[in-house]
């Protein structure tokens, strides 16, 4: 049953794992009621469950052990950082931006893989000054800069991984899709692109190339693409005899009623079966972001605006929108919502939610459903937003960020602070004519 269709309360095994329901029918996120949490905090904002990020990077770590590395550009600040680096998980970063906050969390230059299709020489500099376990080398532009830099360095020869894109087709959004022989990303195995990569990168004395690295996109569910996509890796692989080859992330997560996705230990099994039918010697990495962080949280939301339009939909508007949630407008994605007063409560009546930012397009559920109480001023929340939300976040119309807030143990932690309108100065010069 897809989103809109289910009238009944959200689904449970949407919400965070260490949810409860208090005494008065409320949501409960690892002892900490959310009513509170949105006096305490405001609205809208992040609430996590940080035992369940916890448990997700535990189940990575159970099957790939240091070669579990936590795709941050689903969800990063210094404490998740430091989290998931005290559960045993690396940390891949894309920018300069993410590997300055995994280094002003303390976690050590060699857990991190530095990503990225288009590396800047200062973000170079950065990684090998840091000491970064891996850099990515994503083209032969990249492995020219390498070279240069590397060509006066008096330390270690850099260890690099080459992404390879193995011609899989992921059964995903477009924009999300990344391992297909049309793509931004890395060198193809089917032109021959990536041996010659292979070739290119064994001339550069600097550079120390230890294996492989694919990724097929993300929000996939069918585990066969992965599968195919190692296939395809590990044959291409073999004959270099390199010691690592990693199959990135992309795990799908169920957002709607009735969507189901593999768990990370099902996942882990069929990769690492499929790697042994392969013949795969190479120690075999991942590096899920979505899965860790997606279900730990929900987004809680003040009702300002209710709109019927008879014979045509109600409108229910939020106090956020498309500034912390991008990606109802980016790729059309599903989400449930409820009222977290009353979390076990039916939801019959049909609603859009929408946000308060100046676009027709700024909804947050096209179409949901919600208690037929619903009024102004109820607290609203969609579940399954730990990922992509907060990280994909904005400022558009000047609306200021949310907080995040780490729930355990009936501890409500404050993580990141909402922003302020000082904050949204901080940068702004002026002008002086």
């Amino acid at each position: 049953m897809s989103a809109g269709q289910g009238r009944g309360p959200v689904p449970w095994h949407l919400l965070p794992e260490n949810s409860s329901i208090g005494s008065h029918g409320q949501l409960v996120i690892a002892g900490c009621d959310t009513l509170d949490l949105a006096a305490e905090f405001g609205t809208p904002v992040f609430a996590y469950d940080e035992e369940h990020l916890r448990a997700r990077c535990r189940e990575a770590v159970a099957s790939f052990g240091s070669r579990a590395v936590y795709a941050t550009k689903a969800f990063l600040c210094t404490a998740m950082a430091r989290l998931v680096y005290e559960e045993g998980m690396g940390l891949d970063v894309a920018t300069g931006g993410e590997l300055h906050v995994a280094l002003a969390a303390g976690v050590p230059g060699e857990r991190l893989t530095m990503h990225g299709n288009n590396k800047s020489v200062h973000e170079l500099e950065l990684a090998i000054d840091a000491g970064v376990g891996h850099i990515v080398v994503d083209s032969f532009d990249e492995l020219d800069r390498l070279e240069r830099l590397t060509a006066t360095a008096s330390g270690d020869r850099v260890q690099i991984l080459l992404r390879v894109t193995p011609g899989v087709e992921a059964h995903t959004h477009e924009f999300i899709a990344t391992g297909q022989d049309d793509s931004k990303f890395g060198f193809t195995v089917s032109t021959g692109v990536a041996a010659r990569a292979v070739e290119r990168a064994g001339a550069i004395a600097g550079l120390d190339l230890v294996g492989f690295h694919a990724h097929i996109g993300s929000q996939v569910f069918r585990a066969e693409s992965f599968a195919e996509a190692l296939a395809v890796v590990g044959d291409f692989a073999q004959p270099f005899g390199l010691p690592e080859l990693v199959i990135g992330g992309g795990l799908g997560v169920a957002y709607v009623e009735g969507e189901e996705a593999p768990a990370i230990s099902q996942w882990s099994k069929i990769l690492l079966d499929a790697a042994s039918a392969a013949g795969i010697t190479a120690s075999l990495g991942i590096e899920p972001g979505r899965s860790i962080a997606a279900a730990a949280a929900v987004t809680i939301y003040t009702i300002g605006t209710i709109k019927e339009l008879s014979g045509i939909r109600t409108y229910v508007a939020v106090d956020g929108g498309m500034s912390d949630n991008p990606r109802p407008v980016l790729y059309g994605s599903g989400y449930e919502a409820f009222l977290p007063r009353e979390v076990a409560a039916a939801r019959p009546r049909a609603a859009r939610v929408v946000g308060k930012h100046c676009e027709s397009g700024d909804l947050l559920v096209r179409e949901a459903h919600v208690p037929a109480d619903v009024t102004v001023g109820d607290l609203l929340a969609t579940p399954v937003t730990g990922a992509y939300g907060h990280s994909m976040g904005s400022n558009y119309n000047k609306v200021l960020r949310p907080p995040v807030v780490f729930c355990r143990d009936g501890d409500a932690r404050l993580v990141v602070r909402r922003e302020t309108y000082d904050d949204l100065l901080s940068t702004d010069l002026g002008f002086s004519g």
